[in-house]
């Protein structure tokens, strides 16, 4: 994978920064890989300039951490940031969930439909980084419909900053088996969206994301 030279130096470290980030999320860079910038800068096809640039925003994202002796790492996971994310996400996502199944319209109950539908054959398929994708875009959907885009945007970069922890947690309940816990809580969700019931659409999301705090931490534990 390279990119292609660009005279811009701004625009090269950002197109460096998305897709180092990209493989973050879908999990190509697992938790507690090393970033060598000369690597990085050989197989994008650039110089160490844009590399080292993007590796220090990611640094600023929470996304990567300097280790001593090691350099720069993918954040490692731990029990007690998960702890803290979803202490902030349950505040946020709740709230959220509330003011978005007020506000919701019937083509937004449908747009969520879709997205769970796509959702459920990700999971038959065993797609973790899908699954995740088309449940954060059902998610997105009553969010954005509460009309608060500093709400929303705040949450999207929670999910960034903890997107290894929900693949772990995905993953677990799949390996297990145990997979009602990835999709009916969305049901339920849908289900009070078009309901227009406010407190029920709250009391799902905290409900979830108790339920999947708890998977992971039983995975890392």
């Amino acid at each position: 994978m390279s990119l292609s030279r660009c005279a811009d130096p701004t625009l090269l470290t950002d197109q460096v920064y998305s897709m180092i980030h990209a493989a973050i999320l879908n999990g190509e860079l697992p938790a507690g890989s090393r970033l060598k910038v000369r690597d990085l800068a050989e197989q994008v096809g650039t110089s160490v300039m844009p590399v080292r640039e993007a590796i220090r925003r990611l640094e600023e994202n929470g996304l990567a951490e300097r280790k001593p002796h090691k350099g720069t790492i993918i954040k490692s996971l731990s029990l007690e940031e998960l702890i803290h994310v979803h202490n902030v996400r349950r505040l946020l996502e709740t709230e959220a969930a509330r003011i978005g199944t007020e506000k919701a319209t019937a083509d937004d109950c449908d747009r969520m439909q879709s997205e769970y539908d796509l959702m459920r054959a990700a999971i038959d398929e065993r797609q973790v980084i899908a699954l995740l994708d088309h449940d954060e875009a059902l998610l997105s959907t009553l969010y954005e419909a509460a009309g608060n885009p500093v709400l929303v945007q705040t949450i999207r970069r929670l999910w960034q900053h903890c997107r290894a922890y929900k693949i772990v947690g995905a993953q677990a309940s799949l390996d297990t088996g145990e997979m009602e816990s990835l999709w009916c809580y969305q049901q339920d969700l849908i289900t009070a969206c078009r309901n227009a019931t406010p407190a029920i659409a709250a009391a799902v999301n905290e409900a979830s994301l108790i339920n999947a705090r708890e998977r992971i931490k039983a995975r890392l534990g």
